[in-house]
Protein backbone atom coordinates (compact mmCIF):
# COMPACT_ATOMS: atom_id res chain seq x y z
CA UNK A 1 0.00 0.00 0.00
CA UNK A 2 1.16 3.48 -0.84
CA UNK A 3 2.16 5.21 2.45
CA UNK A 4 0.07 8.18 1.39
CA UNK A 5 -3.00 5.96 1.04
CA UNK A 6 -2.34 4.38 4.42
CA UNK A 7 -2.05 7.81 6.04
CA UNK A 8 -5.37 8.83 4.47
CA UNK A 9 -6.96 5.63 5.80
CA UNK A 10 -5.72 6.23 9.34
CA UNK A 11 -6.83 9.86 9.24
CA UNK A 12 -10.30 8.74 8.09
CA UNK A 13 -10.57 6.42 11.09
CA UNK A 14 -9.37 9.19 13.39
CA UNK A 15 -11.91 11.73 12.17
CA UNK A 16 -14.76 9.20 12.16
CA UNK A 17 -15.50 9.15 8.42
CA UNK A 18 -14.44 5.48 8.30
CA UNK A 19 -15.20 2.91 10.99
CA UNK A 20 -12.73 0.31 12.24
CA UNK A 21 -14.43 -2.63 10.47
CA UNK A 22 -14.26 -0.83 7.12
CA UNK A 23 -10.61 0.00 7.72
CA UNK A 24 -9.86 -3.62 8.60
CA UNK A 25 -11.47 -4.65 5.33
CA UNK A 26 -9.20 -2.35 3.40
CA UNK A 27 -6.16 -3.67 5.29
CA UNK A 28 -7.00 -7.34 4.87
CA UNK A 29 -4.38 -7.90 2.15
CA UNK A 30 -1.55 -6.47 4.24
CA UNK A 31 1.33 -7.17 4.35
CA UNK A 32 1.08 -9.35 1.22
CA UNK A 33 -1.58 -10.93 -0.95
CA UNK A 34 -1.30 -14.53 -2.13
CA UNK A 35 -2.83 -14.86 -5.60
CA UNK A 36 -1.49 -18.34 -6.27
CA UNK A 37 1.29 -17.66 -8.76
CA UNK A 38 2.61 -14.65 -6.83
CA UNK A 39 2.61 -13.16 -3.35
CA UNK A 40 2.17 -9.46 -4.02
CA UNK A 41 4.08 -7.44 -1.41
CA UNK A 42 1.88 -4.49 -0.48
CA UNK A 43 4.12 -3.45 2.40
CA UNK A 44 7.30 -2.92 0.44
CA UNK A 45 6.78 0.82 0.02
CA UNK A 46 6.35 1.14 3.81
CA UNK A 47 9.55 -0.79 4.48
CA UNK A 48 11.73 0.53 1.69
CA UNK A 49 10.14 3.72 0.45
CA UNK A 50 9.47 2.24 -2.99
CA UNK A 51 6.69 -0.13 -4.09
CA UNK A 52 7.38 -3.60 -5.39
CA UNK A 53 8.61 -3.50 -8.99
CA UNK A 54 7.22 -6.10 -11.39
CA UNK A 55 9.83 -7.86 -13.56
CA UNK A 56 8.02 -8.66 -16.80
CA UNK A 57 10.18 -11.38 -18.46
CA UNK A 58 9.11 -14.96 -17.78
CA UNK A 59 5.54 -14.05 -16.84
CA UNK A 60 2.48 -14.99 -18.86
CA UNK A 61 0.16 -12.20 -19.94
CA UNK A 62 -2.39 -13.33 -17.36
CA UNK A 63 0.20 -13.35 -14.57
CA UNK A 64 1.54 -9.94 -15.50
CA UNK A 65 -1.91 -8.37 -15.69
CA UNK A 66 -3.02 -10.09 -12.50
CA UNK A 67 -0.08 -8.84 -10.44
CA UNK A 68 -0.43 -5.31 -11.78
CA UNK A 69 -4.18 -5.33 -11.10
CA UNK A 70 -3.65 -6.28 -7.45
CA UNK A 71 -1.04 -3.57 -6.98
CA UNK A 72 -3.21 -0.93 -8.64
CA UNK A 73 -6.18 -1.93 -6.48
CA UNK A 74 -4.10 -1.34 -3.34
CA UNK A 75 -3.54 2.27 -4.41
CA UNK A 76 0.21 1.93 -4.92
CA UNK A 77 2.08 3.33 -7.92
CA UNK A 78 3.37 0.50 -10.09
CA UNK A 79 6.52 0.09 -12.16
CA UNK A 80 6.94 -2.82 -14.58
CA UNK A 81 10.51 -3.37 -15.80
CA UNK A 82 12.00 -5.02 -18.89
CA UNK A 83 8.71 -4.81 -20.74
CA UNK A 84 8.67 -6.06 -24.33
CA UNK A 85 6.62 -4.01 -26.82
CA UNK A 86 3.86 -6.63 -26.96
CA UNK A 87 3.57 -6.70 -23.16
CA UNK A 88 3.51 -2.92 -23.08
CA UNK A 89 0.63 -2.93 -25.55
CA UNK A 90 -1.35 -5.33 -23.36
CA UNK A 91 -0.76 -3.23 -20.25
CA UNK A 92 -1.68 0.01 -22.03
CA UNK A 93 -4.86 -1.55 -23.43
CA UNK A 94 -5.91 -2.46 -19.89
CA UNK A 95 -4.58 0.76 -18.33
CA UNK A 96 -4.68 3.62 -20.89
CA UNK A 97 -3.49 6.05 -18.21
CA UNK A 98 -0.15 4.21 -17.89
CA UNK A 99 3.11 5.64 -19.21
CA UNK A 100 5.52 3.63 -21.37
CA UNK A 101 9.18 4.35 -22.01
CA UNK A 102 10.18 2.18 -24.95
CA UNK A 103 13.85 3.07 -24.51
CA UNK A 104 13.93 2.16 -20.79
CA UNK A 105 11.51 -0.76 -21.34
CA UNK A 106 9.42 0.42 -18.39
CA UNK A 107 5.69 0.91 -17.86
CA UNK A 108 4.52 2.99 -14.88
CA UNK A 109 1.07 3.47 -13.42
CA UNK A 110 -0.04 5.87 -10.73
CA UNK A 111 1.36 9.12 -9.48
CA UNK A 112 5.12 9.56 -9.21
CA UNK A 113 6.21 9.85 -5.56
CA UNK A 114 7.12 13.28 -4.26
CA UNK A 115 10.82 14.08 -4.42
CA UNK A 116 12.29 12.78 -1.18
CA UNK A 117 15.99 12.73 -1.94
CA UNK A 118 18.91 14.60 -3.36
CA UNK A 119 20.08 14.82 -6.94
CA UNK A 120 21.00 11.68 -8.89
CA UNK A 121 22.99 12.28 -12.07
CA UNK A 122 22.97 9.50 -14.67
CA UNK A 123 25.94 9.57 -17.04
CA UNK A 124 26.72 7.40 -20.06
CA UNK A 125 29.99 6.73 -21.83
CA UNK A 126 28.28 6.38 -25.20
CA UNK A 127 24.96 6.76 -26.97
CA UNK A 128 24.59 2.97 -27.15
CA UNK A 129 24.46 2.91 -23.33
CA UNK A 130 21.37 5.13 -23.20
CA UNK A 131 18.72 2.36 -22.83
CA UNK A 132 20.37 1.12 -19.62
CA UNK A 133 20.82 4.70 -18.44
CA UNK A 134 17.16 5.52 -19.06
CA UNK A 135 16.18 2.50 -16.99
CA UNK A 136 18.38 3.82 -14.17
CA UNK A 137 16.98 7.34 -14.47
CA UNK A 138 13.34 6.25 -14.47
CA UNK A 139 13.94 3.94 -11.51
CA UNK A 140 15.60 6.70 -9.50
CA UNK A 141 12.74 9.08 -10.32
CA UNK A 142 10.21 6.44 -9.30
CA UNK A 143 12.04 6.13 -5.98
CA UNK A 144 11.64 9.87 -5.38
CA UNK A 145 15.00 11.25 -6.48
CA UNK A 146 15.62 14.32 -8.62
CA UNK A 147 17.38 13.16 -11.77
CA UNK A 148 19.54 14.80 -14.41
CA UNK A 149 21.10 13.01 -17.37
CA UNK A 150 24.40 13.49 -19.19
CA UNK A 151 24.97 11.32 -22.25
CA UNK A 152 27.96 10.42 -24.43
CA UNK A 153 30.91 11.69 -22.40
CA UNK A 154 33.14 8.61 -22.42
CA UNK A 155 36.91 8.44 -22.37
CA UNK A 156 37.20 8.50 -26.16
CA UNK A 157 36.61 12.24 -25.79
CA UNK A 158 36.78 12.98 -22.11
CA UNK A 159 36.88 16.75 -22.65
CA UNK A 160 33.13 16.48 -23.35
CA UNK A 161 32.43 16.02 -19.64
CA UNK A 162 34.07 19.28 -18.58
CA UNK A 163 30.98 21.50 -19.20
CA UNK A 164 28.97 19.17 -16.92
CA UNK A 165 31.28 19.27 -13.90
CA UNK A 166 29.01 21.74 -12.09
CA UNK A 167 26.08 19.31 -12.31
CA UNK A 168 28.24 16.39 -11.21
CA UNK A 169 29.48 18.42 -8.25
CA UNK A 170 25.90 18.94 -7.02
CA UNK A 171 24.99 15.25 -7.17
CA UNK A 172 24.26 13.20 -4.07
CA UNK A 173 25.00 10.10 -6.15
CA UNK A 174 26.10 9.43 -9.73
CA UNK A 175 25.18 6.47 -11.90
CA UNK A 176 27.95 5.93 -14.46
CA UNK A 177 26.88 3.64 -17.29
CA UNK A 178 29.55 2.28 -19.65
CA UNK A 179 30.43 -0.65 -21.86
CA UNK A 180 33.63 -1.29 -23.84
CA UNK A 181 36.54 -1.01 -21.34
CA UNK A 182 34.29 0.46 -18.61
CA UNK A 183 36.66 3.28 -17.60
CA UNK A 184 34.16 6.11 -17.10
CA UNK A 185 33.14 5.39 -13.46
CA UNK A 186 36.79 5.46 -12.33
CA UNK A 187 37.37 8.77 -14.08
CA UNK A 188 34.26 10.37 -12.58
CA UNK A 189 34.96 8.99 -9.09
CA UNK A 190 38.35 10.68 -9.17
CA UNK A 191 36.71 14.07 -9.68
CA UNK A 192 33.69 14.13 -7.35
CA UNK A 193 32.99 13.75 -3.64
CA UNK A 194 29.80 11.65 -3.86
CA UNK A 195 29.42 7.88 -4.32
CA UNK A 196 29.49 6.56 -7.89
CA UNK A 197 27.32 3.59 -8.83
CA UNK A 198 28.91 1.89 -11.83
CA UNK A 199 26.70 0.03 -14.31
CA UNK A 200 28.57 -2.07 -16.88
CA UNK A 201 26.74 -2.64 -20.15
CA UNK A 202 27.00 -5.39 -22.72
CA UNK A 203 28.01 -2.85 -25.38
CA UNK A 204 31.30 -3.64 -27.07
CA UNK A 205 33.18 -5.88 -29.48
CA UNK A 206 34.15 -9.52 -29.03
CA UNK A 207 36.70 -9.20 -26.24
CA UNK A 208 34.22 -7.24 -24.14
CA UNK A 209 32.55 -10.62 -23.53
CA UNK A 210 29.07 -9.16 -23.28
CA UNK A 211 30.00 -6.68 -20.57
CA UNK A 212 32.30 -8.87 -18.46
CA UNK A 213 35.33 -6.77 -19.41
CA UNK A 214 33.58 -3.58 -18.25
CA UNK A 215 32.36 -5.32 -15.09
CA UNK A 216 35.85 -6.45 -14.13
CA UNK A 217 37.34 -3.03 -14.90
CA UNK A 218 34.77 -1.36 -12.65
CA UNK A 219 35.27 -3.87 -9.83
CA UNK A 220 39.01 -3.18 -10.06
CA UNK A 221 38.62 0.61 -10.09
CA UNK A 222 41.58 2.47 -8.64
CA UNK A 223 39.28 5.31 -7.53
CA UNK A 224 37.58 5.05 -4.16
CA UNK A 225 33.82 5.35 -3.77
CA UNK A 226 32.83 3.16 -6.73
CA UNK A 227 30.16 0.49 -6.23
CA UNK A 228 29.28 -1.88 -9.06
CA UNK A 229 26.00 -3.54 -10.01
CA UNK A 230 25.26 -6.28 -12.53
CA UNK A 231 25.71 -6.01 -16.29
CA UNK A 232 22.95 -3.93 -17.94
CA UNK A 233 21.23 -3.53 -14.55
CA UNK A 234 20.05 0.05 -14.86
CA UNK A 235 17.28 -0.77 -12.41
CA UNK A 236 19.67 -1.65 -9.60
CA UNK A 237 21.96 1.26 -10.43
CA UNK A 238 19.10 3.73 -10.23
CA UNK A 239 17.66 2.14 -7.10
CA UNK A 240 20.96 2.21 -5.19
CA UNK A 241 21.65 5.80 -6.24
CA UNK A 242 18.17 6.89 -5.12
CA UNK A 243 18.70 5.28 -1.70
CA UNK A 244 22.04 7.07 -1.36
CA UNK A 245 20.46 10.37 -2.39
CA UNK A 246 17.63 9.92 0.08
CA UNK A 247 20.08 9.30 2.90
CA UNK A 248 22.16 12.30 1.90
CA UNK A 249 19.08 14.55 1.95
CA UNK A 250 18.13 13.35 5.44
CA UNK A 251 21.67 13.83 6.71
CA UNK A 252 21.69 17.35 5.29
Amino acid sequence: MDPRKLAELLEAVRDGSLDVDEAMGKLRTMPFEDIGYARVDHHRSLRRGMPEVVYAPGKTDEQLLGIVERMVSSGAPVMVSRVEPRQAGILLDRHPEASHSETARIVTLGSVPEVSGGLVVVVTAGTADIPVAEEAALTASFAGARVEKIFDVGVAGLHRIVPSMDVLGRAAAIVAVAGMEGALPSVIAGMVACPVVAVPTSIGYGASFGGIAALLAMVNSCAGGVSVVNIDSGFNGGYVAALIARGAEKAG
